[in-house]
């Protein structure tokens, strides 16, 4: 494939917010980690290493530390995978260079604010960067790689090498310095994991009931989410059961529970976590070109007792 070819296919709104996502870990890196003595995971803290040992600039060291990692991936990972590996790598190497001067400005000198708040802004750089399908290279390289040859899981591998940075951090500076070094790390893996699966998580919820046409009626018109139905059986007494799955927002879990309790108090009804959420239905479907049910008419009755609990629902 012509490298022109490919151009034409990249995404720009892809690259900007992965060139976001770097600067936004870099600054925080040179904002709160490194004017504390701490180190970050992955090849950027074997830069940091040796740029409190020898002053080597960390974006430098980290680009040359991960070319031999980038040849490694085009041989055994593919030039897919590789091509967007080289532009994030770049794209961090370079900015951790650009935003150097931020360490003069460092808000607070207390390690433990200095560790959380470097880790919160790290892990939403590096949230974003793998939220538009990117990587900064470094030990993601090594984890897919293990992953691919050795079927080993890619967090176990990545969490290895960074308790070696850790216990190198222990041995060259001090005990306190790896400590708040992990705590970084692991508000970084946290926060990195909140930014993937989104602020806002997602429920799927099954209801088992007796009722469960009218819930389902009662949710599609009450609370505008997509419903599907559930062929089920009860394992003791062997009687058919229809189950219920929607999938809605946190903020919308108790008008689920109010609509379930209003139609059917013994309803059984089991909350799930659902970390990401893909294709039609989540979303309010185009009611133009969606066929709906010819018996979608709610029972007046049972909608009025659901208008009247999710109005008072404040009341309690």
């Amino acid at each position: 494939m012509k490298l022109t070819s490919m151009l034409v296919r990249w995404n720009p709104l892809k690259y900007l917010g992965i060139m976001a996502g770097c600067l936004i870990a870099a600054a925080s890196i040179n904002t709160f980690v490194v004017p504390s003595s701490l180190l970050t995971g992955g090849v950027t803290g074997i830069a940091i290493i040796f740029y409190f040992l020898a002053g080597l600039p960390i974006g430098a060291q980290t680009l040359a530390y991960n070319v031999p990692l980038l040849i490694a991936s085009y041989k055994l990972l593919g030039r897919k995978y590789t091509i967007d590996v080289v532009i994030g790598t770049l794209m961090f190497s370079f900015a951790l260079d650009a935003t150097k001067f931020l360490a003069a400005y460092t808000p607070t000198q207390d390690l433990m604010l200095a560790s959380i708040y470097g880790g919160i802004f790290n892990g939403i750089g590096y949230g974003i960067v793998f939220r538009m399908n990117g990587s900064t290279g470094g030990f993601d390289i090594l984890g897919a790689i293990f992953k691919k040859y050795y079927s080993m899981d890619i967090g176990s591998v990545i969490f290895g090498f960074n308790c070696l940075i850790v216990m190198v951090a222990g041995g060259l500076f001090n005990v306190s310095s790896a400590l708040f070094t992990l705590i970084c790390m692991y508000v970084t893996s946290q926060m990195t994991n909140k930014v993937i699966d989104g602020i806002n998580q997602r429920k799927a919820i099954l209801i088992i009931s007796d009722h469960a046409k009218d819930i389902a009626d009662g949710i599609i018109a009450d609370i505008g989410r997509g419903v599907t139905f559930l062929n089920g059986e009860g394992a003791y007494t062997g009687a058919p059961k229809k189950l219920v799955m929607v999938v809605v927002s946190m903020t919308q879990i108790a008008k689920i529970k109010i609509v379930v309790n209003t139609v059917d108090k013994n309803a059984f009804m089991l909350i799930l976590s659902a970390s990401e959420v893909m294709g039609r239905g989540f979303t309010r479907p185009n009611r133009q070109n969606v066929k709906y049910r010819t018996d979608q008419k709610i029972n007046p009755e049972i909608e009025q007792k659901i208008q009247d609990a999710l109005a008072n629902r404040g009341d309690d």
